[in-house]
């Protein structure tokens, strides 16, 4: 099973290394490099400082945890769409912006692959772990505005990228679809779709 993640940032970069002994095919698409400041909320290293985050993540999975995946160092664009989300059996959205989530929720719909969207509020007072049938892409206050910058936020981070990567278990194990909205102080399972129901 062909599983893509899409923006290996602070939520995609933990989901992968959470989501690594999944008896899946990862891929990672991310066009951008990491910062300094990035290392504080994300699963990158000082050593990739300057690199691309697909390939970083892919190093770093393959260097500590004899992972190997497919890391794609472009942006996701109408023309590319295809030919990198085309033979997904799963798209993983970890995106942090409108444009872009918008062109993965439409090729998906379209070609009715399954996908879960992650997301995280800028301030770092929500998460959402969504599937497709009940997401709605939030317009941004700012567009390309950072999310969840820093480390005063990384315990939520992990911990919304440990729901993310739940999902994805369970949906390669049981095809469940587990949707979830969490906050600091709990959260909440806003949907089950079981297959079997």
């Amino acid at each position: 099973m062909r599983v893509v993640v899409v923006g290996v940032g602070a939520l995609g970069s933990h989901v992968v290394q959470l989501g690594r002994t999944l008896p899946v095919q990862w891929r990672v698409i991310d066009f951008d490099r990491i910062e300094a400041k990035n290392l504080l909320a994300q699963f990158h290293t000082r050593m990739g400082v300057g690199k691309n985050k697909a390939q970083a993540l892919q190093q770093a999975m393959q260097g500590l945890f004899g992972v190997k995946i497919d890391a794609v160092p472009h942006r996701l664009t109408a023309d590319n769409t295809e030919a990198l989300l085309g033979d997904a059996a799963l798209v993983v959205d970890c995106l942090d912006n409108a444009e872009a989530r918008t062109l993965v929720q439409q090729f998906v719909r379209a070609r009715e692959i399954a996908c879960v969207h992650g997301a995280l509020a800028p301030d770092g007072e929500l998460g959402r772990v969504v599937w497709d049938h009940l997401f709605a892409i939030d317009s941004e206050d700012t567009p390309g505005q950072e999310t969840c910058e820093g480390g005063e936020h990384l315990a939520f981070i992990a911990r919304t990228a440990a729901t993310l990567a739940q999902a994805i278990a369970l949906y390669v194990r049981d095809r469940c679809r587990v949707s979830t909205q969490l906050m600091p102080s709990g959260s909440i399972v806003l949907d089950t779709l079981d297959p079997d129901s």
